[in-house]
């Protein structure tokens, strides 16, 4: 039987990870901070553990893995990421983790592995514009990426590429779109915007107006999860190294946004515009590239994705309230 190990195996993409891979035959180790938050965990192991300590690495590296997917990482949305305000948190954090695991899996010679990077490397001056916005694999260099967490994930990527270089391991890159779905966090200040819109649409009555950072006219792609798992497989078991986006191409602003999850809700809801973390103007996955190479496109409309979620959030939200309340929500 084949093994995978999945750091951040607690987390909304990792859990679901471990789903797919325990699907596809294998023995799954999992590891992270927590279990995962909505859901039991599908993995063989779960170890409890921090990857920013080496001797948690050593333990966990402790046989050989076919696959090993490394999702672990100090993250989150625009309200966690663009404040500046956890930088040199963020930083450390990641950075450590990935100098760790990328160290421990060559020195037991595990060879197939999979990073997961993020769009936030993309230079913020070619997505200034909400309509055009630049996002071909090859525009991240010269390097101006958005915040700390962008340059971080961009020191990452060559990190895995030099031992890729000087050690022979087989690195795959992946630069993810922002990705939602059920099961993801969705309060507490780390939820992205989809899953923040829907709780908020969900919280409200017909006819009341909801929060929304900045103007709304900032633009974005969103990529379903089961889009997400499907990308990242193939990417992790091929013989491109990436890196390479995985994302969807079905641009929106956010006030569109927010009219879908309310036409999804069966509600009319108005939009009161306040000052927030906004991150770029403009951001959409350029999938030229993943199509060539790993002849894939993802498939899933956005609409579907959101029902799912809305469905999900607003289930979790009613379950979370008093009984009187949520029999009356």
């Amino acid at each position: 039987m084949k093994a995978a190990l999945v750091c951040g195996a607690g987390g909304f993409i990792g859990s679901h990870l471990v789903k797919r891979l325990k699907r596809d035959g294998f023995w799954v180790r999992g590891v992270d901070l927590k279990f995962p938050d909505y859901t039991d965990t599908a993995a063989d192991d779960f170890v409890i553990g921090d990857l920013r300590d080496q001797a948690v690495c050593d333990r966990i590296v402790d046989r050989r893995f076919d696959e090993v997917y490394q999702l672990a990482a100090d993250m989150g949305g625009a309200g966690y990421i663009f404040t500046g305000e956890n930088d040199a948190t963020i930083m450390h954090n990641s950075a450590l983790i990935n100098l760790n695991m990328a160290e421990r899996l060559y020195r037991r010679n595990i060879r197939r592995v999979f990073y997961s990077s993020s769009a936030c490397i993309y230079p913020a001056h070619n997505q200034e514009t909400p309509i055009r916005p630049i996002c071909s694999e090859d525009s991240a260099y010269p390097a101006a990426p958005d915040s700390e967490y962008g340059w971080e994930k961009l020191f990452s990527e060559r990190l895995f590429l030099a031992y890729n270089r000087n050690h022979g391991m087989q690195a795959r890159i992946a630069r993810y779109h922002n990705i939602f779905g059920p099961e993801g966090t969705w309060t507490g200040g780390k939820e992205k915007a989809p899953a923040a819109i829907c709780r908020k649409v969900a919280s409200a009555a017909d006819g009341d107006a909801i929060e929304i950072w900045g103007d709304g006219t900032q633009t974005r792609s969103f990529l379903y999860i089961d889009e997400c798992i499907e990308g990242t497989m193939r990417l992790t078991r091929s013989d491109f190294e990436g890196p390479v986006n995985i994302g969807s191409e079905e641009m929106i602003s956010i006030n569109q946004l927010v009219d879908l999850v309310a036409d999804v809700a069966g509600k009319t809801i108005h939009k009161h515009h306040i000052s927030g973390p906004l991150g770029v103007r403009g951001r959409t996955s350029d999938n030229s590239l993943i199509a060539q190479r790993l002849d894939w496109r993802p498939s899933r409309p956005l609409r579907a994705g959101i029902e799912q979620t809305y469905d999900w959030i607003d289930r979790q939200r009613k379950a979370a309230l008093p009984s009187d309340k949520a029999m009356n929500s």
